[in-house]
């Protein structure tokens, strides 16, 4: 399979997509280094793997997640003492999205 080569228009509309401004020496240095990227990924396709099995992830499964364990909570009146406003037992905030229906 030959070598895929990126064009420099390709260069440029990549980096016009990502707001890029780039040097005509930047440019070049990545159209080299996209260029040399596709290669590589040639050089991936043109390995047989018809028989390895797809893959979500090549590590063994394994939860992260800790059990869940019912602890105290923390006082509620301890809680709010430092609001600086509250109302049947929590904390009231201003609205943040507009008036409130009934203010």
């Amino acid at each position: 399979m030959p070598a895929m080569t990126i064009s420099l228009e390709d260069v440029e509309h990549i980096a016009d997509l990502a707001r890029l401004e780039l040097t005509a020496k930047e440019k070049a240095g990545f159209q080299q280094d996209l260029s040399d990227i596709l290669a590589h990924f040639a050089q991936l396709d043109a390995l047989d793997t018809a028989a390895i099995p797809p893959t979500a992830s090549v590590l063994p499964l394994k939860s992260v997640w800790r059990e869940d364990k019912v602890t105290g909570s923390l006082d509620r009146e301890a809680l709010l003492a430092n609001s600086a406003q509250t109302g049947d037992g929590c904390f009231v905030v201003p609205p943040v999205l507009g008036q409130a229906a009934n203010g």
